[in-house]
């Protein structure tokens, strides 16, 4: 056979096996459009009008071939199979597509290379493993693929032209190329490189290889340390730069005359390889005209079956036609059972469903009203809050009159006090000093009410979070009653009940609080209160001494009048500046007040605010439980769901009983078709025992040949490691 024949054959197993390794691909795609559109391309790739019978018109087929099996084991359909194909011959596939044949072909893989192989060639595998070159063959996938599909039809033809035309190896020392000749297993490295190195080392066809293209690297000189002196030094530099170059240039010589040696020892063996080859494919090709005519005869004697396989279906045929009325009639009678059971069970299903209805009304009507008797208690309880507030504040209101009457009236006595002042002008000193330090102690005061707002604040803080724990167990208490609920409604009032409770005691622990408040404000003002009166006590104690203090010495006054006058006219002046003084100290005293009336309202607002979050809370509470019966109802519909399963179930096992009958029927059918299938089982069964003989024949002949086969590749094989190792000896 020619090259051009061989090539041709080689393009078409190939594609072959990419329309074999394109099928499960194809039919497991999730997309229909894209299935019709590979099936066409397909039917396009097939028909050789529009690929063309040449070489490069089978080449260009391939191609498109790959370039789809590519893309369906990515999943994604790109380039030109994104639309139909169009009429005429194929176009010829861009450069830039050969991006994605970079990855390997999983298909085309190792075992599959070897398993259509011919026996006698895995044989020579096996029993030859430590050979590094046929091992590395079936490594380099990318490089060998089309190569391996030429070997599967002819072995021993042309084996310089099949070698991967790759990169020749880089230079490599003599110990290395003489470990790689003699062919020692423990001395191969597993790398990439080195592979790549021993299989472009059996490469004799190229013209140029890469280590005569390139050019050779310059070692880099090695320099002694000098521990000398200075003069030293230069001398000693020169000497290593001639010997280092001196070495260089011995090197480059032996590489030139190691390569030239080496392409003579290829050359040699290609020329004994070609002629091994020579003798093996003659002898192939006798093997083969062999084979060919005992196919004929093997097909002769199938077709002779095949016709008396045909006759006896024939009649098997009839049966079966004749059988299949039979069988036909069985059904109608067993449907029109169904049906008729069918209905009975439909109508027992409508009136479960009426039944589950009504239950499901009135279990809706019970909820709105339990929903309702909440709302009302809900109300009524915040009108009660919203009363309990309005009175509160009132007396809030009232306290703080009364306060401000007892500051006019205090205000009052102060003027009087002033009036007696002006009578007694040696005590003006001293009433100075009981300014400064009532001063002091309102100061005092102020400091202690800054201490009681701060106190204050933490206790709103400490509310506040024992409002936020108790919240955190009202939502933990909620979520169990909703698991409980869930589980069976009946226990839905109790976890409305128990809602209830928790409501309430924090109610009455937000009540206990504010009447805590209400207890410290009104200690407060007591203190106050009394500090105040404790103080005009005083005075008025102070001023009663100084008025009998001021009769007694009346008599001495009346003496001093003259001479005093002009000392009370300039103490006059001091006190307008004490009162003055007083009268800013009372105003503080008034802003003080206000204040406090504040920040008892904002106490106030905050609770009733307070009070509305939670009713907020319950009113959440409320739709949960609204959610809640939505959830029942749609378990009620589970459970409708759940019974017409189970009579639909029971619907099936009636099929069931009737499909039973049916087959017994059938199998009564059956029994007779077998007595009058089995005599034409037994003459096809004689048949069939006759053609296995046949073929175990013809078997047992080409094992033999098989065999024979083996054992030549076997001798060829030794005696080629031999020539190799008597052409590596020299070097």
């Amino acid at each position: 056979m020619s090259k051009y024949e061989l090539s041709s054959e080689r393009l078409d197993t190939e594609f072959d096996h990419f329309l074999l390794d394109m099928k499960p691909y194809v039919l497991k795609h999730p997309s229909k459009t894209e299935r019709q559109r590979c099936a066409q391309w397909i039917k396009k790739l097939c028909d050789p009008a529009t690929c063309g019978s040449g070489l490069i018109g089978r080449k260009n087929r391939n191609m498109y071939a790959r370039l789809l099996l590519q893309m369906l084991k990515r999943g994604v359909l790109d380039g030109p199979f994104t639309s139909k194909p169009e009429p005429g011959s194929l176009k010829t596939l861009p450069t830039y597509m050969s991006i994605y044949f970079d990855e390997p072909l999983s298909s085309l893989s190792v075992e599959h290379g070897v398993r259509s192989l011919p026996d006698w060639v895995t044989g020579e595998l096996s029993g030859c493993s430590d050979d590094s070159l046929t091992m590395d063959l079936f490594k380099d996938k990318p490089s060998s693929t089309p190569v391996k599909d030429h070997h599967r039809r002819r072995p021993y033809e042309d084996r310089a032209a099949s070698r991967p035309v790759s990169s020749s190896p880089l230079r490599q020392s003599p110990r290395q190329a003489t470990r790689m000749v003699d062919g020692e297993p423990n001395h191969i490295s597993p790398d990439d490189s080195d592979l790549e190195a021993r299989l472009n080392s059996w490469n004799l066809g190229i013209e140029k290889p890469r280590y005569l293209r390139e050019e050779p690297v310059p070692l880099s000189p090695i320099f002694k340390s000098s521990f000398g002196g200075k003069s030293n030094l230069a001398s000693d530099q020169g000497a290593q730069l001639l010997q280092s170059k001196e070495t260089e240039m011995k090197i480059k010589v032996l590489e030139a005359k190691h390569q030239e040696e080496k392409l003579k020892m290829q050359q040699r063996h290609d020329a004994e390889v070609e002629k091994i080859l020579d003798r093996k494919n003659g002898e192939i090709e006798e093997m083969k005209s062999l084979h060919r005519t005992k196919q004929k005869e093997s097909e002769e004697t199938i077709r002779k079956l095949e016709k008396k396989v045909q006759s006896v279906l024939r009649e098997s045929q009839v049966i079966c036609e004749s059988k299949e009325k039979q069988i036909a009639e069985l059904k109608k009678m067993s449907d029109q059972s169904a049906d008729c059971l069918k209905n009975e069970w439909e109508k027992k299903l409508h009136a479960a469903v009426t039944e589950m209805e009504q239950e499901k009304f009135e279990l809706q009507k019970k909820h709105t009203q339990n929903i309702q008797e909440l709302l009302e208690d809900t109300n009524i309880r915040l009108a009660k809050m919203e009363s309990d507030y309005n009175a509160r504040s009132q007396a809030t209101e009232q306290t703080m009159r009364e306060l401000e009457l007892r500051v006019k009236q205090q205000s009052a006595e102060g003027e009087k006090g002033n009036t007696l002042r002006q009578k007694v002008t040696q005590e003006k000193a001293e009433l100075e000093i009981h300014i400064a330090s009532i001063s002091t102690e309102l100061q005092e005061a102020n400091r202690r009410i800054m201490i009681l707002q701060k106190e204050k604040e933490e206790l709103s803080e400490q509310h506040e979070q024992a409002t936020q724990k108790l919240q955190v167990k009202y939502e933990t208490d909620l979520s169990h009653l909703h698991h409980e609920h869930a589980l069976s409604a009946a226990k839905a009032s109790e976890v409305m009940a128990d809602l209830e409770k928790t409501v309430a005691q924090i109610k009455q622990q937000l009540e206990d609080s504010e009447h805590r408040r209400h207890q410290q404000v009104r200690d407060q003002e007591m203190k106050f209160q009394q500090e105040k009166d404790e103080l005009l006590i005083s005075c008025e104690k102070k001023v009663l001494a100084l008025q009998t203090e001021a009769e007694k010495e009346k008599a001495e006054a009346k003496r001093k009048i003259a001479k005093l006058e002009e000392a009370l006219r300039e103490k006059e002046s001091q006190l307008d500046r004490a009162r003055e003084s007083q009268r800013q100290h009372i105003q503080q005293a008034d802003m003080a007040l206000e204040q406090f009336k504040k920040q008892v309202e904002l106490s106030s607002e905050k609770a009733y605010a307070d009070m509305k979050l939670q009713m907020e809370k319950v009113e959440e509470d409320l739709k949960r439980s609204r959610s809640l019966r939505e959830k029942q109802a749609k378990e009620f519909s589970q459970q409708l769901d759940d019974l017409r399963q189970k009579f639909e179930q029971q619907m099936a096992e009636q099929r069931m009983q009737h499909e039973q009958e049916r087959t017994r029927l059938q199998q009564q059918h059956s029994a007779e078709k077998d007595s009058l299938v089995q005599e034409h089982q037994r003459e096809a069964s004689s048949l069939e025992r006759q053609a296995r003989a046949v073929l175990q024949q013809h078997q047992q002949h080409t094992q033999e040949w098989r065999k024979r086969d083996a054992q030549v590749a076997i001798t060829l094989r030794k005696t080629a490691i031999i020539l190799l190792l008597q052409h590596g000896q020299p070097q």
